[in-house]
């Protein structure tokens, strides 16, 4: 779940002592490298619909990376099929999501990094919106754009548009214009890559394996970079849209229900990385304004239906918090009685998940230092 931090909107300098330093003086644009990553060869078309997409933006971006997440046959074909005007690379990282995105974030060589989901296809203008973003104001680290569901069957008509995050898309609730925000929605994110890979990067211990639907390996980066530039800004620009296709299998409440589970195990992990202060601090906001202002809208429009969805998807959500923070806890024991450090060139069984004894933490690299607050290198 993905909530924005606050409606104000962003552009103007904070009193709060933040880095302003990365407006070049001579009024150069920084150079932009688009990521996607990708993981099986059953999403070939969206894939290479997400990179044609890519090649008619307005602004052309300085680079084009595709990775690819221990697939060797989609490697192949890549490889094969997609090497005019992008760079083709291996996951070099564990097996995930999050591997791939550190993977890129290592090889890219724009100072702007952005990412799109390979199911996703962008508005030719995305990347021009995304660069003004950085334009509006020194102190910005991170834009974000809208995510527009592309519904491949009829949107059920019990599904809440307040949960459209489920399917990886914005939902009702984020702003409508320009604002600053604690998070962005992974399928629509962009960052300065330098800051980014100071910060650790994207911890390999969240986010998707395949197709287990576990995620906020984006939020838990997102207040990370937060930490180490007080006054900086995330900057969600709705201008910037891309379409994120849904297929007929994610608009079961089968999927609805595992999904919003799984994204309260997810929060929790957070929550144990950062604190219930920065992990939980929009999702109390969604709860007491966003949630029941659905329900009521629902009722008063006589849509029993989704007004149940509504109520389902925060009691499932809610159920997994507190399973995920039960299992965390017996977690950090097991941790610190073996004390092992995950290897920093990944590891882990071929699932993606860690191996016996291993730590799972945000892989510390030569830009930088963790964050305040974040857990020290092989200690979470």
């Amino acid at each position: 779940m993905t909530t924005d931090r606050s409606a104000e909107p962003v552009g103007r300098s904070s009193d709060r002592g933040g880095d302003r330093t990365h407006r070049p003086a001579d009024g150069h644009e920084p150079s932009l490298t688009v990521v996607i990553c990708a993981y099986t060869v059953e999403r070939w078309d969206d894939l290479c619909a997400a990179v044609a997409s890519v090649h008619a933006q307005h602004r052309p971006p300085d680079e084009v990376l595709l990775v690819v997440d221990h697939c060797p046959e989609l490697l192949r074909l890549a490889r094969e099929h997609l090497s005019t005007g992008l760079r083709i690379l291996a996951n070099a990282q564990r097996r995930g999501l999050s591997g791939a995105r550190n993977t890129a974030l290592e090889a890219a060589r724009g100072e702007l990094i952005a990412f799109l989901d390979d199911d996703a296809a962008a508005d030719p203008d995305w990347t021009g919106h995304l660069l003004a973003g950085y334009r509006a104001a020194p102190e910005v680290l991170g834009v974000g754009g809208l995510v527009r569901p592309w519904w491949q069957s009829a949107r059920p008509v019990w599904f809440p548009p307040e949960f459209d995050w489920v399917v990886g898309c914005s939902y009702r609730g984020l702003p409508r214009r320009a604002a600053a925000v604690r998070n962005f929605i992974g399928a629509n994110m962009s960052f300065r890559r330098a800051e980014a890979l100071a910060a650790g990067g994207f911890r390999t211990d969240l986010g998707r394996v395949g197709r287990r639907p576990l995620g906020c390996e984006e939020t838990e980066l997102c207040i990370r970079l937060a930490a180490r530039h007080p006054g900086a800004v995330l900057r969600y620009e709705p201008a910037a849209a891309v379409r994120h296709r849904v297929p007929p299998a994610r608009t079961t409440f089968s999927y609805f229900a595992a999904r919003c589970f799984a994204e309260g195990r997810s929060k929790a992990a957070v929550v144990r990385y950062d604190g219930a202060a920065a992990g939980l601090a929009s999702e109390r906001a969604y709860l007491r304004h966003t949630v029941p202002a659905a329900v009521l809208r629902s009722l008063r429009r006589w849509r029993p239906a989704t007004a149940a969805a509504l109520c389902a998807g925060v009691a499932l959500t809610a159920a997994g918090y507190l399973t995920g923070s039960a299992g965390g806890r017996t977690g950090r024991t097991a941790t610190r009685r073996t004390g092992a450090v995950r290897p920093a060139t990944g590891g882990g069984t071929a699932d993606g998940e860690p191996t016996r004894g291993e730590s799972t933490t945000v892989r510390p690299t030569a830009a930088g230092r963790p964050a305040a607050g974040a857990p020290t290198w092989g200690a979470p």
